[in-house]
């Protein structure tokens, strides 16, 4: 037997100015990719499953119509089985994350979903037969306060009803996931991760690479641009038959399941109706000229420029703060806005740090960009950043660590109902954005500062709300496209042009090669249409934070009561203490008058 070896050396990796950088420890799920604990639960996984099949395939029925307490005791088995297949594929996740382009953690992560995908189809009876039982008798079987303690589960499971196929057929697509979408998706992060950028001869990753498009040099951006532009070129075949096979792929699996619209699917697992989407959708594009064309016409003048590039649209403003930011101060300036709203929110927020569940550094062949992942209930939430001590990188992490909280606070609702719809999984994280640049703000001391500060948020606010749901206008079309046959790599550059166009406004200048900048966007290949979940989570947040700011008492309680009910409420349940509703037209507005707000008093200021 193998000795185990640990993940990471308990030691925090430095880089530079931004001090010691903490890198996470997996050991809270398992001791090593090798570690005998894996082998022995994957072999678990497999004999509980078989068992967990021959024990109830075919009797969920008879016992909802004669012996609930049974049906519970299934329930709860499954729920540990959940459990247990969670903790191993979020384990291997994690370690693949470390370095998505290490041969030994990638057939690590492959061999766990094989093994966890043979072990779930003896699952997947249970919930196709639970939406099988009449609802008469599962209404009468309801009243058993113990069943019904899975009711927003046994709801969530039958509005997908409609959408249920015959078993054998459920069974070939749950099987063949991981040679279709899932290798596909695989291929693209392997991909991505290999991918080097030629900047002035300088060899570099994606992440580092992309970070040079926030510095302070014009000629450091447009090189950043041209060098991104390149590899993407070089590598458009791959990425357009990437792209092209998924929406085929979604396309044969909405047609099988008589989806009606391209979105309709998401909409149902983030449990949100087509119309308030729809609403969220025109409102935003409504609103393009008053936020993002407005705003990207006073940056062309803060910068003397008649046009942007591509290249300058995140450039910091003159006389921006462009130090580096170390990562103890970042950890001290979010912790420190979290304490002010609620000491409980710092201390949950507090142990990812002290527990080491962050992993901070940017590493060649890490996964880009950020991500709170919630692993399971039995365990604990990590997060991943690529921490370049910029202060959007300070924002990022208290984005990610507000969800991190909130998946703490969830985890006690178990596995089948701690998740959370992503409409409602980004109000933590941006509220916690929130709380930090407010706090930031209030320190501001004089108008400048204040100005560079309010400029900052909007193209944050503009990024998350108008840039996302361009992200969305493009990915209807690229699907809506798609039915007609394979696109080539220019038809999606010409698609991804004119929803930029459309946002940008004309203050931007479209730079030659910015037709390729749509191959790196990983939503649109593990999570279609999951875009627009961004703009949802912001515009609740503004009208959130409007209520937070009025309230006199009562507010954090509130909140947490959100946080806390992870997937166990529907949206409208949620909003209503807060006296919010999405199904009202004005509520997007109003979300959307805050950052028009903010572009009012940037407007103020530059004629004052």
């Amino acid at each position: 037997m193998p000795i185990p070896h640990p993940v990471h050396a308990p030691q925090a990796a430095a880089s530079g100015d931004l001090g010691a950088l903490p890198e996470w420890d997996l050991t809270d799920l398992y001791p090593a990719v090798d570690a005998p604990e894996v082998a022995a639960d994957l072999k678990e996984i497999l004999e509980r499953s078989k068992t967990f099949e021959t024990s109830y395939k075919g009797r969920l029925a008879e016992m909802a119509q004669s012996n609930v307490s049974a049906l519970v005791t299934a329930i709860r088995a499954y729920e540990e089985l959940e459990d247990l297949m969670g903790r191993l594929i979020s384990f291997a996740g994690l370690v693949y994350s470390e370095n998505t382009i290490k041969p030994a953690s990638q057939k690590f992560y492959g061999d766990v979903q094989e093994q966890i995908t043979t072990a779930s189809s003896h699952l997947l009876f249970f919930t196709l037969e639970m939406n099988k039982i009449d609802d008469g008798v599962m209404e009468t079987a309801l009243q058993d306060s113990q069943f019904a303690h899975y009711l927003p589960w046994i709801e969530d499971l039958r509005k997908g009803k409609p959408y249920q196929l015959e078993d054998r057929v459920e069974q070939l697509f749950h099987e063949k996931s991981v040679t279709g979408a899932g290798a596909w998706n695989r291929l693209f992060d392997e991909t991505m991760a290999s991918l080097t950028f030629d900047v002035d001869g300088q060899e570099l990753s994606i992440e580092p690479t992309l970070n040079m498009l926030v510095d302070s040099s014009p000629d450091t951006r447009r090189k950043a641009s041209e060098a991104l532009t390149q590899t993407f070129k070089e590598n458009l075949r791959t990425f357009t038959l990437i792209t092209n096979t998924l929406a085929k792929d979604k396309e044969i699996s909405d047609r099988w399941r008589n989806f009606t619209d391209i979105a309709d699917s998401r909409h149902l697992s983030n449990r949100v109706e087509r119309d308030v989407v729809d609403a969220l959708v025109a409102a935003v594009r409504d609103a393009y000229p008053r936020l993002s064309h407005r705003y990207y016409k006073l940056k062309a003048k803060w910068l003397g420029m008649d046009q942007l590039n591509t290249w300058d649209r995140n450039a910091p403003l003159p006389n921006a703060d462009t130090r580096v930011i170390p990562w103890d101060e970042a950890k001290d300036t979010v912790l420190s806005a979290y304490s002010a709203f609620s000491p409980d929110m710092a201390e949950i927020a507090g142990r990812f740090f002290d527990r080491r569940w962050i992993d901070a550094p940017a590493r060649s062949g890490k996964a880009p960009g950020a991500f709170a992942h919630p692993t399971v209930p039995s365990a604990h939430p990590y997060v991943l950043v690529n921490y370049q001590g910029k202060i959007r990188d300070v924002m990022t992490l208290a984005h990610e660590l507000g969800h991190g909280v909130h998946q703490v606070l969830a985890a006690p609702n178990g596995p089948l109902m701690a998740p959370t719809p992503l409409t409602l999984a980004e109000t933590a994280s941006v509220f916690g954005e929130m709380l930090t640049f407010k706090s930031l703000l209030a320190k501001a001391d004089n108008p400048q500062t204040r100005k560079v500060m309010l400029a900052s948020k909007a193209e944050d606010m503009i990024n998350t709300v108008v840039r996302q749901i361009a992200f969305y206008t493009f990915e209807r079309k690229v699907h809506t496209e798609r039915r007609n046959g394979e696109l080539t790599s220019d038809k999606i550059g010409e698609l991804w042009l004119s929803v930029q166009g459309e946002s940008l406004g004309p203050a931007i200048k479209l730079s030659e090669g910015y037709e390729t900048f749509w191959t790196y966007i990983p939503h649109f290949i593990h999570s279609p249409f999951y875009v627009y979940a961004y703009a949802f989570g912001d515009c609740l947040v503004n009208s959130l934070y409007a209520v937070y700011e009025e309230a006199e008492t009562g507010f954090q309680e509130k909140y947490f009561d959100l946080l806390k009910a992870g997937g166990t409420k529907h949206h409208s349940e949620l909003l209503a203490p807060f006296g919010l509703s999405a199904v009202d037209p004005d509520f997007w507005k109003k979300g959307l008058s805050v950052i028009e707000r903010i572009i009012d008093e940037l407007e103020a200021l530059e004629e004052a």
